[in-house]
């Protein structure tokens, strides 16, 4: 039985995520925004690591969001559970609180984490967050300058996002993609963009680190004006923290997986979209 609920609730219109949050305020709070936002949601609360691990052993959800401090253990520990014991191991498991930037940087989230929001972006941006997980093909308006030296795994990625509505220009090395954010900021189109995707490794003189600190010193685009993802396949810890440190927006490991790389790219689009509307009201 459980297979057959498995693929009713993933291929139908109407999401389950299981909200788990030790303050009842938190929860409701959540709750509430998601269905606002995502009316034919099921949303399902609950107030501990185990309470949550019962609701996944009798059900099906398509996304599971945590507190990282839970009144019976760790939201870390949470999602090493749900990896390691349940049948659901693949779902989508987000880290919502108000201190997941400072463990970002310190590269101290648990890899059984799939990704992670902070409270400080407010309580709608959670909605716009979590619809990208369970609504992953929504269309969206945004332009994206695209750096990748490998043409093989350029054309696979470049498909990834044409087809998901990004509008999307590629170049093969930082220098080019510095000439057309000049050029973009000669003609007053400032930045140009709407998004910088590069990978870290690329040939030549110049990086995608040397990218980030061009955008953010050179240019002085802040991480709401020109969100940048970042495609890395370094494991080191101080490596990834150092990217985060020096202005990436967020960071996507390779080898890129669609669905993981979409969620971002939406969500960072968003929240900037939101924040040139908020400075020109």
């Amino acid at each position: 039985m459980a297979e057959v609920s498995l693929t009713r609730h993933i291929s139908s219109d109407e999401p389950r995520v299981l909200v788990v949050d030790s303050s009842r305020v938190a929860r409701r709070l959540i709750e509430r925004v998601l269905k606002n936002e995502l009316p034919h949601a099921t949303v399902v609360g609950c107030d501990s690591g185990q309470q949550a691990l019962s609701y996944l052993r009798n059900d099906v959800f398509d996304l599971v969001t945590t507190a990282l401090r839970l009144s019976d253990m760790d939201g870390m520990q949470l999602a090493r559970s749900i990896r390691d014991s349940n049948s659901q191991a693949y779902i989508p498991i987000v880290v919502v609180s108000g201190d997941v930037q400072e463990r970002l940087v310190a590269r101290s989230l648990d890899s059984a984490v799939t990704d992670y929001f902070d409270k400080s972006l407010g309580i709608e941006a959670l909605a716009t967050f979590i619809r990208g997980y369970v609504r992953p093909v929504e269309q969206v308006d945004g332009s994206v300058l695209y750096v990748e030296d490998s043409r093989v795994v350029a054309l696979a990625t470049r498909r990834m996002m044409e087809k998901c509505g990004f509008t999307v220009a590629h170049v093969v090395s930082v220098e080019a993609a510095l000439e057309l954010l000049e050029g973009a900021r000669n003609e007053n189109r400032a930045p140009g963009y709407d998004l910088v995707l590069t990978d870290v490794s690329l040939k030549g003189d110049l990086g995608g680190g040397d990218l980030l600190d061009r955008i953010r010193s050179q240019f002085g685009y802040a991480k709401s004006a020109l969100p940048v993802l970042v495609m890395t396949g370094d494991d080191n810890p101080d490596n990834q923290s150092a990217l985060l440190s020096a202005g990436a927006n967020d960071l996507v490991h390779k080898p890129i997986e669609e669905r993981l790389l979409i969620t971002k790219l939406q969500f960072q689009l968003r929240v900037a979209q939101r924040f040139r509307v908020g400075t020109q009201a």
